[in-house]
């Protein structure tokens, strides 16, 4: 398993609701607060490590000795967004880009762990906002779709540049064309939704 970058398909993949929690998607979740950790990030979204699944997990303190602070979002719902706020924000599929994103302060959320048990909350602070950008994930919508437009062109040689790089694996053969990623996901999807 590894998190894969922009412009990756995947990462535009509107992920499917999971069905059942069996002992490999809690492998697939340990996983991936590994890989979360190793790319000191604080969330990590299942279309990020090329699963089409909507499934994201959280760490807040970014660290894997706070265990406790680990959160599992299964099938996860947003509801009653109040207030705004911008922040800067970056993704592990980005890495080294960042810029200034407006979300909800507020949001109740409603998604179920990996033991199958439903939990309503709500959320504010930090906890909203990378719960918001995972969810976005698994819409596929990137935090720099959600950029201005001047924003937009701080970071657009950036982006050029992941293209570019995106564009050489393929053409090497290191990474697969759009069919094949797109039959691959079709081919989870059936595994668990």
């Amino acid at each position: 398993m590894e998190i894969i970058e922009y412009p990756h398909p995947t990462l535009r993949h509107e992920s499917k609701p999971l069905r059942r929690v069996d002992a490999e998607l809690r492998h697939i979740v340990s996983e991936m607060f590994d890989l979360m950790y190793e790319h000191q990030g604080v969330g990590l979204a299942a279309n990020q490590v090329n699963l089409p699944y909507r499934l994201f997990v959280i760490n807040l303190e970014g660290t894997p000795e706070a265990k406790d602070a680990e959160m599992v979002f299964i099938n996860p719902v947003l509801s009653g967004a109040k207030g705004s706020e911008e922040e800067e924000e970056g993704c592990l599929s980005i890495p080294g880009v960042t810029g200034p994103v407006t979300r909800s302060e507020k949001i109740q959320l409603q998604a179920y762990n990996l033991e199958g048990e439903e939990f309503v909350g709500e959320l504010s602070g930090l906890a909203a906002r990378v719960v918001q950008h995972e969810i976005d994930h698994l819409n596929g919508t990137l935090f720099i779709d959600r950029l201005t437009s001047t924003a937009k062109m701080a970071v657009h040689e950036a982006l050029d540049e992941f293209e570019i790089e995106f564009r050489s694996k393929r053409e090497t053969g290191a990474l697969p064309d759009d069919a094949s990623i797109a039959a691959r996901l079709a081919k989870l999807e059936n595994l668990w939704t």
